[in-house]
């Protein structure tokens, strides 16, 4: 599985991008001690298999239980810990994540995957400063990783610092254009930061880029609406609905999407008016 792959999937469980560490596939494949039976080592690859697969569907308790099984067969093994630590953030079990973040961490420190990952965790946590570290971190490592620069925008908007948080977010959509969420963040802590305008720009840019995005589309509508813009608000909430139902609950909007105070304030005066 690719670290885009992951990137995409826990988004969906924290809205900050976790990686599966896909570095640990070639060094899974090499790293089975040679003094394993056969059968231990056809065993590995089935449960390397297996854990991928239930990953892939979201079945992350049968998923745990494999990356568990596997780290049975290779405690050594880096990548286990930090797949095993992003299920269990699926499941929001946030502190026994943060335990096989620290592991991977001790296992393998010149990785960049468990900063990141543990960084993500820090952010469920609450834990701005720390998870900053964290995606520093992966920065030193690995200058261009547009994920970090994101999630350390996330941390830093969490911490209420915008415009720092704009100048990560900005960094990071530089450095992958199609990088939707970064791109959608900046125009978002545009908007936080009083620029409405420019907000509106980058919301429509993405909304006729990516019609399917719903969290872009729902910050249009209330940017919009805001403006006294109503048809097309109303236009564009139509499709959010049609999208995603989660955009009416403003309290999701804040601590799991994590809003600005300013976008979620303009929602809640459409979805009230």
């Amino acid at each position: 599985m690719s670290r885009v792959y992951l990137r995409q999937l826990l988004s969906l469980a924290l809205f900050c991008l976790l990686s599966f560490a896909g570095w640990g596939l070639p060094a899974l494949a090499q790293s089975s001690p040679p003094d394993l039976s056969p059968q231990a080592v056809q065993n590995i690859s089935d449960l390397r298999q297996k854990a991928f697969a239930a990953s892939q569907k979201g079945q992350f308790t049968e998923a745990e239980t494999y990356w568990s099984q596997l780290i049975e067969y290779l405690p050594e093994e880096a990548a286990l810990w930090s797949n095993r630590g992003n299920v269990r953030v699926s499941q929001n079990k946030l502190a026994e994540a943060l335990e096989d973040y620290n592991q991977a961490v001790a296992l393998a420190p010149e990785q960049p995957d468990p900063y990141l990952n543990r960084g993500a965790a820090l952010e469920g946590l609450g834990r701005w400063q720390d998870a900053i570290a964290d995606y520093t971190k992966v920065l030193t490592l690995n200058p261009n990783d547009a994920a970090a620069y994101n999630n350390r925008g996330n941390a830093k908007a969490g911490q209420g610092e915008w415009d720092a948080a704009l100048a990560d977010y900005q960094t990071a959509a530089d450095l992958d254009p199609k990088f939707a969420f970064a791109r959608v963040n900046a125009a978002l802590a545009e908007y936080q930061l009083g620029h409405a305008d420019e907000a509106i720009r980058q919301f429509r840019s993405l909304t006729r880029r990516y019609p399917s995005f719903a969290d872009a589309r729902a910050a249009l509508t209330a940017a919009l609406w805001s403006q006294g813009q109503s048809g097309e608000a109303e236009s564009n909430w139509v499709a959010v609905m049609g999208l995603d139902r989660r955009y009416k609950d403003l309290e999701w909007l804040s601590t799991v999407r994590r809003w600005p105070p300013a976008m979620v304030a303009a929602l809640e005066k459409f979805l009230n008016l």
